[in-house]
């Protein structure tokens, strides 16, 4: 597999660019703001909309009806709006139900959320399954408000409708698929969640120009609703799902951090584990938990997907987060190209990884005479590459993995795919053709 397309010097800034044209969007669970987001997504990739009508059940959840809003204000005593929608879609609590109205400023109080230890950041508050009406705001400004008589509007309607997703569906040589997953429900939040639909975006368009030997399947999706209902309308196909990220919050600054799947010793989380050793060494991997993003779905009992979650600053932990602070200030292209090279470099070790055997096993093979060795010595990049190449000879015995290889090794799984490489040229090794792949679990049952 060639994995050159992964490495251009812009996909921090192609990412940042796509993050930066969804972070305007009004998006809940439902919407017009959903359907713009995929729309806008699609633009980029061959996106698959689907259109899932209000009231259908997905095991033990109903699809909500939808929601949409066209305007909303809170206007003081004298007729200037003191909060106006327009300026941030923060404002209002998402699913708000429709009001207009006359209160005094204690009762309206009562409908207003503020984070009094961060007073000029607005929340981001949700109320998709409780009929409730409000409003967000700094508590600098809450704290501003004099006393009196409020207009309040929110003109919102709640009505049959549909919950929408897209899905990107790439086939490889194999039935065998990888599933990136990232939620499409948060409005103007930036790192959570602009950046992960924007990264998957991008790496789905870079997948669609190479010949993978996996299939690859992209969902964006509401948080928790959308898992939900997708797996509900797709369990014949869960079968076929061999690995899985859900990618979010992966354009701040943070240090990378990775929840393994509910298994613990899934293959992603093995190779998680091995991209971030070498990529990131101050990473955080941390063991399953059933509190999170959609992770949760994937790996519930009954499905126990091989699906992990990687993200930087780990959600709820990050101070900007569910936040107007979690802005395009927040998140740079830098950090995006990183995330972004952490998930192609576990792409590479699931495409390329495989069983080799020596084909000269009797004794070391003289490498010098066939270009391996370096004439001089001293350079510890020539080393770590000799390295490499005595310790794929050393365990290509039919029975281990490059990954398997580089892991006893302490090197990154590139060197030994590289001195593989270099090997299989020489006539030194081969590479076999099983059906499963022992030590790394990578699988190969061909469809």
């Amino acid at each position: 597999m060639d994995l050159t397309l992964f490495d251009s010097a812009e996909s921090g800034d192609q990412i940042f660019a796509l993050a930066a044209e969804l972070y305007p969007i009004c998006r809940s669970i439902t919407g017009r703001g959903v359907r713009e987001t995929l729309w806008l997504l699609s633009k980029h990739i061959d996106l698959r909309c689907h259109s899932v009508p209000s009231g259908t059940t997905a095991f033990d959840w109903q699809v909500p009806l939808e929601w949409n809003i066209r305007d909303a204000f809170i206007k003081n005593p004298h007729g200037d709006r003191v909060l106006d929608f327009k300026d941030s879609n923060l404002h209002v609590v998402s699913y708000s139900e429709p009001v207009h109205g006359h209160f005094h400023l204690e009762e309206l109080k009562d409908h207003i959320f503020t984070l009094p230890d961060r007073p000029d950041l607005i929340p981001y508050r949700t109320s998709y399954y409780q009929k409730r009406w409000g409003f967000c705001m700094s508590h600098r400004r809450l704290q501003a408000l004099s006393d009196g008589i409020y207009e309040v509007l929110i003109d919102s309607s709640l009505t049959d409708g549909s919950m929408d997703y897209g899905e990107y569906y790439i086939r490889g040589e194999l039935e065998d698929e990888v599933l990136l997953s990232a939620h499409i429900c948060h409005p103007s939040l930036a790192n959570d969640n602009c950046s992960g639909l924007a990264l998957l975006t991008h790496l789905a368009r870079q997948l669609t120009q190479i010949t993978t030997r996996y299939s690859y399947r992209f969902l964006f999706s509401p948080g928790t609703i959308g898992p939900i209902v997708w797996l509900s309308r797709n369990e014949h196909l869960v079968s076929r799902i061999a690995h899985g990220l859900v990618v979010s919050c992966v354009g701040d600054k943070g240090r990378p951090n990775y929840k393994k799947s509910r298994r613990g010793n899934a293959p992603i989380d093995r190779i998680m584990a091995h991209v971030l050793r070498h990529m990131a060494p101050a990473a955080q991997i941390s063991e399953f938990s059933p509190y999170g993003y959609d992770e949760r779905q994937y790996c519930s009992p009954g499905f126990n997907l091989p699906v992990g979650l990687f993200q930087r600053s780990q959600f709820a932990t990050f101070p900007e987060y569910h936040t107007s602070a979690d802005n395009l200030e927040l998140i740079r292209p830098q950090h995006l190209a990183t995330s972004y090279q952490i998930v192609a470099n576990v792409i590479a070790i699931l495409e390329n990884d495989q069983l080799t055997l020596n084909l000269s096993p009797k004794c070391e093979p003289q490498l010098g005479k066939r270009g391996l060795y370096a004439t001089t010595g001293g350079d510890a990049r020539d080393a770590e590459k000799a390295m490499a190449l005595l310790w794929v000879l050393n365990l290509s015995d039919g029975t281990n993995s490059l990954l398997d290889i580089a892991e006893r090794a302490g090197l990154p799984f590139s060197a030994t795919e590289f001195a593989a490489q270099q090997l299989r040229t020489a006539g030194l090794v081969q590479e076999l053709d099983q059906t499963v792949m022992p030590g790394s679990g990578v699988s190969f049952r061909h469809g």
